[in-house]
């Protein structure tokens, strides 16, 4: 006997695991999809394996293609960024971070340089669904034993094993929804979420190009633009460093909140084997399944707040660059109104960041929760300016929750800044 579970993993004549691979059967499992997903494993470890995020996105991106970063590249970025900059100084009272000695950036080194922060802020949501699975198989006997002898292994045994697949799972369906970005995202900070250990401002030209396909404007104004929404985005993620713990601390709340019905999950299942939604021997079709949402349980109230806390947080970051980005343009750029509704339409059509959240939390922030926030940052503007509607991102307890957004003035007078921020930390 050895391992973990009273037998070796490379046992397989053992009794224990053969009754281990049986039961395991029975409940609707593959029992090698679970050992290879476990091989090598601790139980104190990430659940989701960087490695194997980076693994899959690289290969997404290696079959959609990555072109080498030139100089000329690296020129014209410098200058889009440094026009944006120019403009950005009259629309915030952020200031602009010093030049990056590497202003483009392939579509490898965005996946490069974000996996690890990918891994982290999803990790909570990992455990959260592993330890919901685990309290459901430290109670449930695997199988039924028959009258008079003794019933076999708990599930309770295999515990390890299944937090090591649930994280192979997530892992791989983020590794393809961290693909997706690399070849889209425009710029580094451009999914509107804090993930870079350094956050300054870099384009991606080969998805810029891809972005101006079809459009008619010239190639320059569109690199602009979207410098302008990397600037802004960079000058607000520098000088916010709650924002990052602050997200993740929601998916955190939401990941604790889980709780798994087993007997739903078991009517799922029977539904979804006689439909063919599912295939047991077919470890891709289990990850498709739980990626299309099939075994998502119920939200508690307190998941209910945490999304909404998540979703008011990501609007308001996606308001606040929509609106200084108009705010710099103002009638510099003539085709900003195409630049703006060719934005809006991809937002509609959800961006691969929406889709992740939607896969994996059921949170989708719509664009009209985008453009309620907007407006509000132009009215906070009109009401106390500039430099005190950014002082409003020096704490989270400054900001507002959903119900603020359509009284400004009302919101203003309830959260006063003090002098002092320090009360507040």
């Amino acid at each position: 006997m050895s391992g973990n579970f009273g037998f070796g993993i490379g046992e397989p004549d053992d009794e224990n695991f053969k009754e281990l691979f049986a039961q395991l059967s029975n409940f609707g499992l593959n029992p090698q999809t679970l050992f290879a997903a476990a091989s090598g494993a601790g139980t104190n470890g990430p659940l989701i394996s960087p490695e194997v995020l980076r693994d899959v996105a690289r290969k997404f991106v290696a079959s959609q293609g990555d072109l080498p970063i030139g100089s000329q590249d690296i020129a014209d970025a410098q200058v889009a960024l440094d026009i944006a900059n120019t403009w950005l100084d009259d629309a915030t009272n952020f200031p602009a971070l010093s030049r990056s000695n590497m202003p483009a950036w392939s579509r490898r080194d965005w996946l490069d340089s974000t996996v690890l922060n990918w891994a982290a802020l999803i990790e909570p949501l990992a455990d959260g669904m592993a330890s919901a699975l685990t309290n459901v198989l430290k109670q449930t006997p695997l199988g039924e034993a028959a009258e008079g002898e003794v019933s076999g292994p708990e599930l309770a045994a295999v515990a390890p094993i299944m937090r090591a697949f649930m994280g192979s799972l997530i892992a791989s369906q983020l590794g393809t929804s961290v693909g997706q970005l690399a070849v889209s995202v425009t710029g580094a900070n451009d999914v509107a979420i804090p993930l870079l250990t350094t956050n300054e401002a870099r384009l991606i030209p080969a998805n810029v190009a891809k972005w101006a396909q079809g459009l008619d404007i010239p190639l320059d104004e569109v690199r602009i633009f979207l410098a302008i929404r990397e600037a802004a985005a960079s000058r607000l993620f520098s000088h916010t460093p709650w924002l990052s713990a602050y997200i993740k601390d929601a998916i955190t709340e939401y990941g604790a909140g889980i709780k798994i019905d087993i007997d739903s999950i078991q009517e799922q299942t029977e539904r979804a084997l006689e439909t063919g939604e599912l295939d047991i021997n077919n470890p891709e079709s289990i990850s498709v399944a739980i990626s299309a949402g099939l075994f998502k349980p119920e939200q508690s109230p307190t998941q209910d707040a945490a999304l909404a806390k998540l979703e008011i947080i990501l609007a308001l970051i996606e308001g606040w660059i929509d609106y200084v980005t108009t705010k710099a343009v103002g009638n510099r750029l003539p085709s900003y109104p195409a630049l703006s509704e060719t934005l809006r339409r991809a937002r509609a059509t959800k961006s691969p960041t929406q889709q992740l959240f939607a896969t994996l939390l059921g949170l989708e922030v719509s664009p009209r929760k985008m453009r309620e926030c907007a407006h509000f940052w132009f009215e906070v503007e009109s009401e106390i300016g500039v430099s005190e509607r950014d002082q409003r991102w020096e704490d989270p307890a400054l900001l507002p929750r959903v119900g603020d957004l359509a009284d400004v003035k009302k919101f203003l007078e309830s959260t006063i800044v003090p002098d002092d921020l320090s009360g507040l930390l």
